[in-house]
């Protein structure tokens, strides 16, 4: 999918300077006014510009396929659970689709949503008891609160991914998929090994809603080989 009709083109709304608005504050305001994103959600009924971040990757890779039991970690405001379902399920009775966040999310026909933090030793259990059987697909769009230190944000996100990947692993039935948002900067070489021992492949993609100046990047492991023995594992990961 394209970023925006033409006609998008060479039109720019500017925030005016009067009454007392921050300049940082104006600047994003500015963005989001000009996001042709931004403005295909509102007409498209999305719950954000994230949505055409999974929509992109999905029309790129084929992930999401009906029947599919979709997790979605971090799923705030809702914009990939809404993906999801679409793309899985023929009515939204039929979707299989899981999510949560720490930050509240609006009901959305077709999913369960779950308010509370992954990192709560109780919350792989509650996706996994709503779901049912083993998830086909992990997502996550989950990031750590921003510091405005680059190297902190990043090792924070970083551990979310850790975490996220953990559970993929733990949890994917044999042949499944795990999409995580991660951070340009370096992805720890641990986390790229365990991912090549336990998948076929293993992609870092940058999805055209991914803005030009962020440092946003997301890490796609295709094929999960099951829960392979430890032998089976380095072997896999050589051909890696």
């Amino acid at each position: 999918m394209t970023g925006g009709k033409r006609g998008d083109r060479g039109l720019s709304v500017r925030v005016k300077k009067k009454g007392g608005i921050k300049a940082s504050s104006r600047r994003w305001l500015e963005r989001q006014l000009n996001d042709p994103y931004v403005r295909r959600s509102k007409a498209e009924g999305y719950r954000s510009r994230a949505a055409y971040k999974l929509i992109e990757i999905d029309d790129r890779y084929k992930l999401l396929k009906p029947g599919m039991r979709v997790v979605d970690l971090g799923c705030a405001p809702g914009g990939w659970c809404q993906v999801a379902v679409q793309r899985t399920a023929d009515t939204p009775d039929k979707a299989q689709v899981v999510g949560i966040d720490y930050l509240p999310v609006d009901p959305i026909p077709g999913a369960t949503i779950f308010e509370m933090d992954f990192l709560d030793d109780a919350a792989p259990g509650r996706l996994l008891e709503a779901l049912g059987e083993a998830p086909d697909i992990v997502l996550s769009d989950m990031a750590a609160p921003t510091t405005g230190h680059r190297r902190t944000d990043h090792l924070r996100t970083m551990h979310l991914v850790e975490v996220a990947a953990d559970f993929a692993i733990r949890t994917l039935r044999p042949g499944g998929h795990f999409l995580t948002k991660t951070f340009q900067g370096g992805t720890e070489a641990d986390l790229l090994t365990m991912l090549k021992k336990n998948f076929t492949s293993v992609h870092h993609v940058k999805p055209p809603a991914s803005r030009d100046g962020s440092v946003e990047l997301f890490l796609l492991a295709k094929g999960f080989r099951g829960h392979l023995r430890r032998d089976d594992a380095e072997a896999a990961a050589d051909e890696g």
